[in-house]
């Protein structure tokens, strides 16, 4: 497996880190990882596992304020800077693997970002896989969420610590440490990061009918950071007809990391397939 890592040029002109895993120059289809809140692209290596030597190559950046990217850890300025970074990605992607299938692949807040970019931009992609997307209020303490409105007005960048329980995430226990120990992840949010996120929640819901894209929407019954009704809400208000739900029952946020994970790559991979033949 050859793994590649390098710097793109996003929003404002800002240098972001990403890295790319093939097995050679001629993959059979492409996975652009969206990675979630806090985290970033080297925590999705079950994907990486399962899909390169089936013959993907898998792409992943780290968001703006995020892993090894710069940036006020947590913070933007405006929505339209994750959604530009993406744009940027996807077009150096198309560049490195021209007329390959490409798929997309948003984890929480990456699926929210995921979605909400595929509804402006949707050329130069196969699908959509939404897990876990970040569609409702997350579980942090309300208290927080009213401070964030109140302060993105008058101190949108002071970082706030979220509270985020790490425990929820997987009932892997392993996967639980790991995250807790990865200097890596980090637990700060801002205001101006909450009240974007609210507003590209609110739109997003409006648009929904207007996805023309394959969907696969991936949600754990028992998640308790991103609230699942979100992406079932989201998932009966898509009108277009190539779409499908895997509600896993019993799993926590992250069913990519979560004991089920092997079933949740099986099943991945089948809809991919189908969507390669199509």
């Amino acid at each position: 497996m050859q793994h590649t890592e390098g710097k793109f040029t996003g929003a404002k002109s800002t240098e972001l880190y990403y890295q790319k895993w093939k097995h050679d120059d001629d993959p059979r289809a492409v996975i652009v990882i969206v990675h979630g809140f806090g985290e970033h692209s080297g925590r999705y290596s079950n994907y990486v596992k399962h899909f390169v030597p089936c013959g993907y190559a898998v792409y992943g950046f780290d968001h703006r304020g995020h892993g090894r990217s710069p940036g006020k850890r947590g913070h933007i300025n405006e929505w339209s800077e994750f959604r530009d970074d993406v744009r940027a990605f996807v077009q150096l992607v198309l560049k490195q693997k021209p007329n390959k299938p490409i798929f997309m692949l948003g984890h929480s807040l990456g699926g929210l970002i995921a979605l909400e970019y595929v509804l402006h931009y949707p050329e130069g992609l196969k699908g959509i896989i939404a897990s876990g997307p970040l569609l409702t209020q997350p579980g942090l303490s309300p208290v927080v969420i009213a401070m964030s409105k109140i302060l993105s007005r008058i101190a949108p960048s002071v970082a706030i610590k979220t509270g985020l329980d790490a425990s929820a995430i997987s009932r892997d226990a392993a996967v639980v440490k790991a995250y807790q120990t990865d200097p890596l992840v980090h637990s700060f949010g801002t205001p101006r990061l909450s009240t974007e996120i609210t507003a590209a929640q609110n739109w997003t819901y409006a648009h929904a009918a207007d996805l023309k894209l394959p969907l696969l929407l991936i949600v754990g019954s028992e998640d308790k950071l991103v609230p699942p009704a979100g992406g079932r809400k989201f998932f009966d208000a898509v009108t277009f007809a190539d779409k499908q739900k895997l509600d896993y029952q019993g799993a926590y946020h992250e069913t990519h990391n979560d004991i089920i994970a092997p079933q949740v790559m099986a099943d991945v991979e089948r809809w991919l397939q189908a969507h390669l033949k199509s």
